[in-house]
């Protein structure tokens, strides 16, 4: 979970997970063992930053009472080890369809990826405005990547496939055709983090024109 929570703000996630329904903040209160202010305080908090969502009311006897719920956001924050799979998936992929077809469709579905994230863009985009707002789209998906000023480039400091690519290299290819169909440039893939450098960068040239034949 992140670091940037607290113990009890963990907890109190912690204690909303298990309990889908929502909780009140007397049930909050009594789980956490904390006061009433100290649960408003966390639920505002969590609340504000798209955490916590609130649920229906909940009749009391007396006066209905407010849940509160985990928002997909909140259950992100939650472990999920996807790796394992992903990895039992290629070596599947690799026996059946061997490892020269395996990279071929990595290679095609980052093509149509970065297809679609090329639609989205203006015709009048620069060349360097398209690599910015890639490094931006990157990021939210995990990467942690920036446009380096004045070049055409972009450092990730994490790979989303990281340890996926220690045992499969050729997940790469899906990087490099996705950022080389979304901005229609060649992508030189410069440092590698699956190499062993400390992060991955992408050099983005003009399209190699194909040699005419004859």
């Amino acid at each position: 979970m992140g670091q940037e929570l607290g113990a009890t703000q963990q907890a109190l996630l912690r204690l909303l997970l298990h309990n889908k329904d929502g909780l009140t903040i007397e049930a909050l209160t009594r789980g956490l063992k904390v006061s009433r202010n100290a649960v408003r305080q966390h639920l505002a908090v969590l609340e504000r930053d798209g955490k916590v969502a609130r649920g229906p009311t909940q009749p009391t006897g007396g006066r209905p009472e407010q849940t509160y719920r985990l928002t997909p956001m909140g259950q992100e924050l939650f472990p999920r080890q996807y790796s394992w799979f992903a990895e039992m998936l290629v070596d599947g992929l690799r026996d059946r369809l061997g490892a020269g077809e395996v990279a071929r469709q990595f290679e095609a579905l980052g093509k149509q990826a970065g297809r679609k994230i090329r639609e989205g863009f203006s015709g009048e985009d620069s060349a360097q405005n398209r690599i910015a707002d890639l490094a931006g789209k990157m990021t939210r998906l995990g990467y942690e990547a920036r446009a380096a000023k004045g070049e055409p480039e972009i450092e990730a400091q994490n790979c989303v496939f990281h340890k996926l690519a220690l045992r499969n290299p050729d997940v790469c290819r899906f990087d490099l055709a996705l950022l080389s169909a979304a901005t229609g440039q060649d992508v030189e893939h410069k440092t590698c983090m699956a190499r062993g450098d400390g992060k991955c960068r992408f050099r983005f040239v003009d399209a190699k024109k194909p040699r005419r034949r004859g």
